[in-house]
């Protein structure tokens, strides 16, 4: 079930998005509602949203900020933008920043109804497409009833990112088959293994592109995805864009031209 963001600074079009929309027919669940970019920025850093579907104009911070803050904090959730006007230009920002659609109001239900079956088609397309967030460790290693087997794997993903790891291994070490451990291990995480090492690689290479003191081939090396064209690859699988263009709409820099 996707996990829904409503940011939108009219309360009464905020209401009518949460209380009159069938979000659970269309496989959603609301995770919170926020009436400008600054609250929304706030939620999507404890909430971490699927997907957020905003307003363009707003107080404090409008759309277009809040998800240029979010994207260079590393969040990258699907990007749904609404505003009242066919505004070109806002049009551009949106598509910039990666943004799943762009929607007039008001919301035609059907309409939001497709474009929620596409997005849960391309995220399950792309295992997850990191949803926009990094590694909660301390929700599923806080956990005390987290099987001790999935435990040790994500252990093991912790401290070994870097390292050539598979489910095979892992799973040989605490004694257990291959496949027992691969269904344990999605079952406590809604991820498979390889999506969740993903993950966690996809989160340091994006922390050392923003430092802007390794070049694209090293970032690659030192995060486990081998060459430079196998990270490119499984970068814009996962993140929708290139490190280059990453970069660019982040304000990060590349320490050299070698993309």
């Amino acid at each position: 079930m996707l996990r829904v963001l409503i940011v939108e600074d009219e309360e009464i079009i905020r209401r009518g998005l949460l209380c009159m929309i069938d979000w659970a027919g269309m496989g959603c669940r609301i995770v919170g509602d926020a009436a400008d970019g600054r609250e929304g920025l706030a939620l999507m850093r404890t909430e971490r949203p699927d997907v957020v579907l905003t307003d363009i104009r707003m107080p404090c911070m409008d759309g277009i900020e809040m998800a240029e803050a979010a994207r260079a904090e590393g969040i990258l959730p699907q990007l749904v933008f609404l505003t009242s006007y066919a505004d070109f230009g806002y049009a551009q920002q949106a598509l910039r920043l990666q943004a799943a659609d762009y929607l007039l109001k008001p919301v035609d239900e059907a309409e939001l109804a497709t474009l929620m079956q596409r997005l849960a088609a391309d995220m399950g397309a792309d295992g997850g497409a990191v949803r926009g967030e990094g590694v909660d460790w301390a929700l599923y290693l806080g956990d005390v009833s987290l099987n001790p087997y999935v435990r040790h794997a994500m252990e093991r993903i912790r401290a070994d990112y870097r390292e050539k790891l598979s489910i095979e291994v892992l799973a040989e070490e605490v004694g257990v088959s291959a496949s027992y451990l691969s269904r344990k291990f999605k079952e406590a995480t809604g991820h498979t293994f390889l999506e969740f090492l993903t993950r966690t690689r996809l989160q340091s290479a994006v922390t050392q592109l923003r430092s802007g003191k390794y070049r694209v081939y090293e970032v690659a090396e030192e995060n486990g995805f081998g060459d430079y064209k196998n990270f490119c690859t499984v970068f814009k699988k996962y993140m929708k864009c290139s490190p280059r263009t990453f970069l660019q709409e982040t304000g990060g820099r590349l320490q050299q031209e070698d993309e």
